[in-house]
């Protein structure tokens, strides 16, 4: 087991369904094992790797325990296990699905609140007038902690939530609350609105290494292989390798080039003489040094 590489990833949800979408997009489709009682997978083409399905709230803290060398979870998540990441948990790579964002949000009615500065204002006129702290429903205490702090806010105290927290101020548990949200439009449903300046942290799914896990010389050799395979597909997706020739000469000239600067590279060919010219799709480009990789070293080496 020593020399196998363990992967965390979601076991239910929207989440789930993403991650396993950008593993099969890559060649890399995730089965569950038999006999698992569906907490275990397996990945194709990758038969030392030991895919562990997990809550969303489990892979952080496996990650931060080294129970596990790799994990996708929500940033939010793992950020509110553990404020300070460095030497526990390296960030590889923003995975673009899994939007969130963690806010500060307070009830509608209060017409004359739009920013943090007003929110301390009222912090402050509310234990003046009734002598004790405005209360903030949350289940991100050290985010929120955190981040009033570092914007001054003292007279408030911390409601942690075990349910519903937008729905903490009209049943009378809270005045205000700290909640993740995607659109708004729960908060919206229940007479709250974000500060305009409140927007604690915008979070999305993160693929995440534990610098606290065991990396064998194998499990490091896997790991490798399965961030370059992911590399390569991503670089494929924005990429397009054009091949061009100049009139009257057989040697094909083959340049890679970003999606989006596919007409200005098409110009420029042509500019060299280059009268044919073809775009094509790739299902893989292999970069000599693709960033997944460099960050995933520079985090061993600590």
């Amino acid at each position: 087991m020593a020399d196998r590489l363990i992967l965390a990833i979601p076991s239910k949800g929207r989440l789930q369904e993403q991650v396993e979408h950008y593993f099969a997009d890559a060649g890399m489709a995730l089965k569950k094992a038999t006999g698992s009682r569906g907490y275990r997978a397996d990945m194709a083409g990758f038969a030392d790797v030991d895919v562990m399905l997990l809550s969303a709230g489990e892979i952080a803290g496996a990650l931060l325990a080294g129970e596990v060398h790799f994990g996708i979870t929500g940033e939010d998540l793992i950020r509110e296990a553990a404020p300070e990441l460095d030497g526990r948990v390296a960030l590889l790579k923003a995975l673009g699905f899994g939007h969130a964002d963690v806010v500060v949000a307070v009830p509608r009615s209060w017409i004359d609140v739009t920013s943090i500065a007003d929110f301390d204002d009222v912090c402050a006129a509310f234990f003046q007038r009734h002598r004790r702290r405005l209360r903030v429903a949350t289940k991100y205490v050290t985010l929120t902690r955190a981040f009033f702090a570092e914007k001054g806010i003292a007279e408030y105290r911390i409601v942690e939530s075990a349910g519903a927290t937008e729905g903490a101020p009209s049943a009378g548990a809270a005045e205000a609350i700290v909640d993740i949200t995607s659109t708004g439009a729960t908060l919206a449903a229940n007479g709250l609105k974000i500060l305009e300046d409140g927007v604690i942290l915008q979070s999305q799914a993160q693929l995440a290494m534990s610098l606290k896990s065991t990396w064998s010389a194998a499990v490091r050799r896997t790991a490798e292989r399965m961030l370059a395979r992911l590399a390569a597909r991503e670089c494929a997706k924005t990429s397009l390798t054009l091949r061009a020739r100049m009139d009257g000469d057989a040697t094909e000239t083959a340049v890679l080039v970003p999606r989006g600067a596919l007409m200005e590279a098409v110009q420029d060919l042509r500019a060299k003489g280059c009268q044919t010219i073809t775009a094509q799709d790739a299902d893989y480009i292999f970069e000599a040094a693709p960033p997944i990789l460099a960050a995933f070293t520079r985090a061993l080496a600590g």
